[in-house]
């Protein structure tokens, strides 16, 4: 097996914007981000190019964040407003920033980006280390689909408008619970195509490692949106809290 590089996908993804920067949930995450982060701080891990960050920057709240990949943070900075935000470059789930935040966030899919589930459970106790007394850690990502089950290959049409279309091709490993996803993008530039490895975990799953890390679940919606998660959701949003004092 080879190391964990935190800074792959950033390689992969190149200009990442031109791929995501048009999220049509962007400004509810946003919304709902700034509300449970109260006067904040806020820590990102995986801050990206600052699809949130840069929101809720806009909105007056101090945001700092962990990147993996160097050039990615270099996007953020170059953007107006984007050099008030500091960056540490390295793996979320054990780089520290030496102060406590009340609210940290990991969004889209981002947790299964980590190298196993040794790392994932690492990265619960490290957003908990970072928190407030009863601030939230607050987790976006996907749900197995029923097609991704049997252990072949499922296509899913992640993304379609008039000038961009997103096939994600992927194939899940129950045993090892990796999920292996190409990412076919579409558009009037050519073709990209995005290796991602993952390493899934169900809500449950995610649950065990906050009451590991000493979180507990506080709330979860299957969107942005606050609509009700249930058997049915394709993704949650989930909400874990540090216990106050």
């Amino acid at each position: 097996m080879t190391e964990h590089d935190p800074s792959a996908y950033g390689e992969h993804v190149g200009d990442y914007d031109e791929l995501y920067g048009r999220l049509p949930e962007t400004e509810a995450a946003v919304e709902r981000l700034a509300a449970l982060a109260g006067d904040g701080p806020v820590l990102e891990f995986g801050i990206g190019t600052g699809r949130l960050a840069l929101g809720l920057i806009e909105r007056g709240l101090g945001v700092a964040g962990i990147e993996g990949s160097q050039p990615i943070a270099d996007q953020l900075h170059a953007k107006p407003q984007g050099d008030r935000i500091e960056v540490a470059i390295g793996d979320f789930s054990v780089v520290r920033l030496e102060r406590s935040f009340s609210l940290v966030v990991l969004a889209l899919n981002t947790v299964f980006a980590l190298a196993d589930r040794d790392a994932q459970l690492a990265c619960f106790a490290n957003a908990a280390q970072h928190l407030e007394p009863g601030g939230a850690f607050v987790v976006e990502a996907f749900v197995l689909r029923p097609d991704q089950l049997g252990g072949g290959w499922s296509i899913n049409p992640r993304i379609v408008e008039d000038d961009h279309v997103e096939l994600e091709l992927s194939r899940y490993d129950a045993a090892s619970n990796r999920i292996d996803r190409t990412l076919v993008h579409l558009g009037d530039g050519g073709t990209r195509i995005v290796p991602v490895v993952d390493v899934y975990a169900s809500p449950r799953e995610l649950d065990l490692m906050a009451i590991a890390a000493g979180l507990r679940v506080r709330e979860r919606w299957e969107d942005w949106a606050g609509r009700p998660f249930g058997s049915a959701s394709a993704r949650h949003v989930s909400v874990y809290e540090k216990a106050p004092r």
